[in-house]
């Protein structure tokens, strides 16, 4: 009588839920801090949410930067994880917290040195109130790099192991923190936009703090055990960085892209930033699940992959790309049918809450069809080593459809602001077409990471 071989299954559905949930939670808290500042600032003037608007662009390509890095850690580990490695496991989580110390301290001083040159370099000519504000929101942001580098390697472990409950227990109290803060700053010591961005470094020096703690906990498997453990290692950050790197560069360069056209917005008038600034934070919103399910893929799809079970990485991806499309759905509903109300509540112009209402809509029209496409599915591509190919994809269309078509579109055909966001939803249609096709020839679990 043959015996019958039981296949190790990796996470169960409660486990799913487990990993899903403080994820969830971790996005709306994290979306939470963005809304506060825009709201809280907005009671100051249109060129206080202009000014934190700018150099929350610039903070995004930062922080898109350190993900990037963040997840290539993420992936190897749970590869490792995958293969039972754990003399691997815990050189990799060491060296993934040199790569991100290390970086975002340079990126600090940079940015605190050329200050006033790099947002005239990246924003051009602006009003003067306006880069006043930008300036101070700038540096004190720049001091901020390096906690959120030891926050990201911290929570990208976490989430390798299955748990998120850690970061999204630190993002609840960093959130408190940030709007405890700003009306104390903002309204009580009358502060502006110097208080908000105190209150904001405040929560992410808590949050750096609390998850380092927690990792250096004598039961966590991937502890650091001593300082020499964080000497760089090439042999160990080479796997980080072959994931890291092109996802940064794309995460860069999509950055990048997205400041040439906030360049353009800038030229639209202080009505159309702001108005931009409102949208950009509600779309934030709308975007949590399909943001949600793209963390949860790494540890599910690179644990599978370690193991060297493409079956289960394949019925897990499209499983978690279903959960991601059926919760932006309902978002983008919900935020298409309430963002009348909640433009009004941001104290904008007649003119401005008009345009964040227009772009807004025709933003969740578009989302509910092609975002979980565009931006879900390529991590999970990259969650198998894949990265030079989407790295590829989303840079060309980036800078083919969004920034060249939304210059077309303002300097030609006078559409405005929603000539911008027309040239970014025509982005995401063409990288769903990509991305599409890759997943279903199914070389994207072909790569060899570790």
């Amino acid at each position: 009588m043959e015996q019958e071989v039981h296949k190790e299954i990796f996470y169960t559905r409660q486990q799913l839920a487990r990993l899903i949930w403080p994820l969830l939670l971790e996005q709306f808290l994290a979306v939470t801090m963005g809304l506060a500042d825009t709201f809280m600032v907005s009671g100051i003037s249109e060129a206080a949410v202009s000014s934190v608007s700018l150099v929350d662009t610039l903070n995004v390509l930062v922080f898109q930067i350190l993900s990037a890095l963040a997840s290539g850690g993420a992936v190897v580990v749970s590869q490792y994880m995958g293969q039972k490695n754990i003399r691997r496991m815990k050189k990799c989580s060491a060296q993934l917290y040199s790569v991100l110390l290390i970086g975002t301290t340079v990126i600090m001083l940079i940015a605190a040195v050329g200050n006033r040159r790099i947002l005239r370099f990246v924003f051009g000519s602006i009003d003067s109130h306006v880069m006043e504000y930008a300036q101070i929101y700038f540096l004190i942001s720049a001091v901020s790099y390096p906690f959120m580098g030891a926050y990201s390697a911290g929570a990208a472990l976490f989430r390798a192991q299955g748990n998120s409950k850690v970061s999204m227990k630190a993002s609840l109290v960093m959130n408190v923190i940030n709007i405890v803060g700003n009306a104390l700053l903002i309204y009580g010591f009358r502060m502006g936009v110097l208080g908000a961005a105190v209150a904001t470094l405040a929560g992410r020096v808590f949050s750096a703090v609390w998850v380092t703690m927690q990792q250096q906990k004598a039961d966590n498997p991937f502890r650091i055990d001593q300082i020499s453990d964080l000497n760089p290692e090439r042999d160990q950050i080479r796997p980080i960085l072959v994931i890291g790197i092109p996802s940064g560069l794309e995460n860069g360069m999509f950055q990048i892209g997205k400041l040439c056209v906030s360049s353009l917005t800038a030229t639209l008038g202080t009505s159309a930033i702001a108005a931009n600034a409102v949208a950009n934070t509600v779309a934030t919103v709308a975007n949590i699940p399909g943001n949600t399910i793209g963390l949860a893929v790494i540890p599910v799809i690179g644990r599978c992959l370690g193991a060297g079970d493409k079956e289960q990485a394949n019925r897990y991806a499209r499983q978690l790309m279903m959960l991601a499309a059926v919760g932006l759905a309902g978002m983008n509903i919900a935020v298409y049918a309430t963002i009348p109300a909640v433009a009004a509540a941001y104290h904008l112009t007649y003119a401005a809450k008009e345009m964040c209402i227009a772009v807004i809509r025709l933003f969740c029209i578009f989302s509910i069809f092609f975002w979980a496409l565009s931006f879900t599915l390529p991590q999970i591509l990259r969650s198998g080593g894949d990265a030079k190919f989407t790295m590829s994809v989303s840079i060309l269309s980036m800078w083919i459809f969004r920034v060249v078509l939304s210059y077309l579109f303002v300097l030609k055909m006078d559409m405005g602001l929603m000539g911008v966001w027309l040239g970014m939803c025509i982005d995401w249609i063409c990288r769903s077409i990509f991305f599409g096709i890759r997943f279903r020839g199914g070389k994207w679990m072909e790569h060899k990471v570790i």
